[in-house]
């Protein structure tokens, strides 16, 4: 268990982060002061919606705050991570690939044309394409960024091993990280995330679609 001697530390914060890092802290595991936010929700709910709405509405924010401050902050961008993006034609999904933010790099990780021994629902898998973007994606985010986001980690990305590693030590870093999940996955990485003690898992539904962007943004920001 950490002990609690960081007196000048905590001094420094203000009440409300000071309470979070304080009980956060005595809890100990390395955990850190900041939250590790994953949507889920049922396919096609909105969840990449939701998460592009909280990074667009923190990320304007931010910008924001350091216009006001002549520019005086970290140094470091904003955000970065990796996003999904759907493949169609003639408005059908045939696939999905990866795409760095920061970049715009992007690869197929599945795709209805790819000749693969893995085939998940109906879509051939090429873990490579997350090896060489969603890995580095992760790991220069977490370089030189202040928010990690990853969308999203289900039943095609968890195929890359490389992904999987870069997932757990992103998640091993003190800083805000979003994340999207498939809702019934049991794979081991979307298992030990809803464990995580200082994770917040959220539920995409009809009903608080529109609202939950605005509870994610809070909680990203009461930290950061």
């Amino acid at each position: 268990m950490t002990r609690f001697d960081q007196i000048d530390y905590y001094g420094r914060m203000p009440y409300a982060r000071r309470t979070i890092a304080c009980s956060i802290t005595v809890r100990g595991d390395n955990i850190g002061i900041h939250p590790k936010i994953g949507i889920t929700g049922l396919p096609r709910s909105g969840k990449s919606a939701v998460l592009q709405k909280v990074v667009d509405m923190v990320t304007e924010e931010r910008e924001r705050e350091l216009r006001s401050r002549s520019g005086d902050g970290t140094g470091k961008r904003i955000v970065g991570g990796m996003k999904t993006r759907t493949i169609l034609e003639d408005g059908q999904r045939v696939g999905f690939e990866c795409v760095d933010i920061i970049t715009g790099e992007s690869a197929v990780m599945a795709h209805r044309d790819i000749d693969s021994r893995t085939r998940i629902l109906g879509f051939g898998i090429a873990p490579e394409a997350l090896d060489e973007i969603g890995v580095e994606a992760i790991s220069r985010a977490t370089d030189e960024c202040e928010i990690l986001v990853i969308d999203e980690i289900g039943k095609y990305s968890v195929e890359s091993e490389a992904f999987v590693k870069a997932v757990r030590e992103g998640l091993d870093e003190d800083m805000p990280t979003i994340l999207t999940l498939h809702k019934k996955s049991r794979h081991p990485l979307l298992q030990d995330i809803r464990r995580r003690d200082d994770a917040r898992i959220l539920e995409v539904t009809p009903v608080n679609r529109a609202l939950l962007p605005y509870k994610i943004h809070k909680l990203v920001r009461e930290t950061f």
